[in-house]
Order: C-alpha cells, then structure tokens, then sequence
C-alpha cells in the first residue's frame, strides 16, 4: 500500500472513532449537568424537609396549638371577652381630595348611564 492509501485509511479509522465517541460524550457531558441541577434540587428539598419536621415538632406542643388558633383564628376560651383594637388611620378623614364640581353628573349609576344615553 501507497502511503497515501494508508493516511486514508487512519484518516477514515480516526473520524470513525471520533464519531463513535462524540455520541457518548456529548451525553455523558449532558447528563453531568443534570446530575448538579437535581443535587441542587435534591438538597433545597431535604432543606425543605428539616424545616417542615421542626415545624411538626413545634406544632406537637399543646400551647403551640392554642396560640396558633388564638393568633390566626381568632379563638378565645370559655368565658373570655375578646377585644379588637383598630388603630387610628395615617390621614385625618377631612383630608379626602374633594369631587371637582365639574366632573360630570353625580348620583347613581343607572341616572348616570341614562345621562350619556340620552345625550
């Protein structure tokens, strides 16, 4: 064989091997990348996990019921007066920006819609 026919040869045996390879590499490379994404995942969600067990841990106490029912349902006990404290607006209510006296006819919403149909 010519040395021409045998640089074919490892040209055409070279190429062969490097298509075989690429395949696989390019998913094993793919499949790296994925393998980080859902680690990551995987560590946010036991991190998720711990919190929610402390959470069940917490919520196993009794009184930790009582004041949660207390704080967000607003319960009391027997006998108890509940009190609800409304504290004083930010703005005096004399400080509401008053209608422009031309803004259009005032009244309800059916005198108002009759007013722009009938012209």
């Amino acid at each position: 064989m010519s040395n021409t026919r045998r640089a074919a040869v490892v040209a055409i045996v070279v190429c062969a091997l490097a298509f075989t390879i690429a395949v696989p590499l390019r998913t094993y490379l793919s499949q790296r990348s994925e393998i980080a994404v859902q680690e990551k995942r995987r560590a946010d969600l036991l991190k998720d996990v711990a919190e929610l067990q402390a959470r069940k841990a917490e919520l196993a106490d009794p009184a930790q019921i009582e004041a949660e029912a207390r704080r967000r349902l607003r319960y009391v006990m027997p006998g108890e007066t509940p009190y609800m404290v409304q504290l004083p607006e930010d703005k005096a209510p004399d400080a509401a920006p008053a209608p422009a006296p031309d803004a259009g006819p005032q009244g309800s919403w059916y005198e108002r819609l009759w007013s722009q149909v009938g012209g």
